[in-house]
């Protein structure tokens, strides 16, 4: 029996100052989709030499399985590998699994695909003080087919199962976003709670939030959202969610805090009208993340902020900061899962360990992201303390002891 199952997105992170094409496809922070056909002529012995330099991650549902898995939470992914020579799959794919699978996640659920290569992604970082762009190749993460992991789910009964991403999938999105959608409520039909997210896709998003400007593959979370049991977004998506799915307004004219209380209270309005189940929908910002939650007698409670306690470590990397929270906030959900479908989960110790994770990760060395986890409960422990250990320089020493 599996506590998370994470659907899609295997991917190969590929960093480095060659990838100067990036910033031709999209601005800071930005992820630019990719056909295949567009793909840099690399050869398979030239991603096996980036990988041996130790210049790959594993992207995708590499950044928040093996955080969980480090944790003790028994975590399995269900994606698409592109076929190879390499024991099998190619190059990108064989990094892939290895990396997660050396750390403890139950890779059998994943398959290789006979024809697309592994989902690929170039990161070009021209400045560290902002986030850098991504290049992302989707490949057989395109076709990726629900019935294909649907015995997984029945024989593996996860508690949470977790889609990555909405909006990065051909396949994945088809039908308009019924077909996930469809798949979510099945998947609570099973047992599970739900989970899905929504990578940033705009190219340069904050230069699109100032016009007033929308995106297109955010209406594929106009189902998505009717089933999903939780969903976490960033602030700069949760405006162009909100550009997409209502109107465009003045965000300048209002505070952080204003805005995103706005926007969850459209997406509770819009979205929420079924009763009988928590839910739990939110904002993540730099030192913390504003939520709502709906309890299963329909009450709501929110929008409100828990602010990070784990702030001051120098920042590493921001890549992957969401994904890392989301990790956190899933593992509380699944060690506790009957009391989330219960409503009694305190949910602000549900976000601070989601902050926790998060401040660890971004604060890790990028050639060890995941240094600083420690077992799921030591890590509660340092929750459930408060602000006691100071600064973070004693909180890493803390978890360390």
């Amino acid at each position: 029996m599996l506590d998370v199952l994470i659907l899609n997105t295997a991917v190969a992170d590929f960093r480095g100052h060659e990838f100067a094409f990036v910033s031709d496809l999209t601005g800071p922070g930005g992820v630019a989709r990719c056909s295949l056909e567009d793909m840099p002529s690399y050869t398979q012995k030239q991603y096996r030499s980036w990988i041996d330099q130790g210049r790959a991650n594993a992207g995708g549902s590499g950044n928040s399985a093996p955080l969980m898995a480090k944790a003790g939470i028994h975590t399995g992914v269900a994606a698409n590998l592109g076929k190879g020579e390499y024991g099998g799959l190619d190059a990108q794919g064989r990094f892939f699994f290895d990396e997660l699978a050396q750390r403890g996640i139950d890779m059998s659920p994943s398959r290789v695909h006979p024809s697309l290569p592994t989902g690929t992604a170039f990161i070009y970082e021209a400045d560290q003080s902002e986030r850098a762009g991504i290049a992302y190749f989707p490949n057989a993460n395109d076709d990726f087919n629900f019935d294909d992991f649907r015995q997984t789910i029945v024989t593996q009964r996860p508690k949470v199962v977790y889609y990555m991403y909405s909006g990065l999938s051909q396949r994945g999105d088809a039908n308009e976003g019924r077909d996930l959608a469809e798949f979510m409520g099945w998947c609570r039909r099973q047992g599970a709670l739900t989970i899905v997210d929504s990578h940033t896709l705009a190219g340069d998003p904050q230069s699109l939030i100032d016009r007033g400007g929308t995106v297109e593959q955010y209406n594929l979370l106009r189902p998505v959202l009717a089933e999903a049991d939780l969903f976490f977004t960033s602030y700069d998506e949760a405006r162009l969610i909100h550009n997409t799915l209502a109107r465009p307004r003045r965000w300048e004219e209002s505070t952080v805090g204003e805005n995103i209380g706005h926007f969850l209270e459209f997406v509770r309005d819009r979205f929420w009208q079924e009763a009988g189940r928590t839910r739990l929908f939110g904002v993540t910002v730099k030192d913390g993340a504003y939520h709502l939650e709906m309890g299963p007698d329909g009450s709501c409670r929110g929008p409100r902020k828990t602010e990070s306690m784990f702030q001051g470590g120098r920042v590493v990397d921001l890549t992957g900061a969401g994904d890392s929270f989301r990790a956190g906030l899933i593992s509380y959900t699944a060690t506790y899962s009957d009391e989330f479908r219960k409503g009694t989960l305190p949910f602000d110790e549900a976000i601070q360990m989601g902050n926790l994770f998060a401040g660890l990760y971004v604060t890790a060395p990028l050639g060890d992201r995941y240094r600083h986890i420690v077992s799921f409960d030591r890590m509660l422990d340092i929750v459930r303390r408060g602000r006691e250990f100071g600064s973070f320089e004693n909180l890493l020493q803390m978890l360390r002891e």
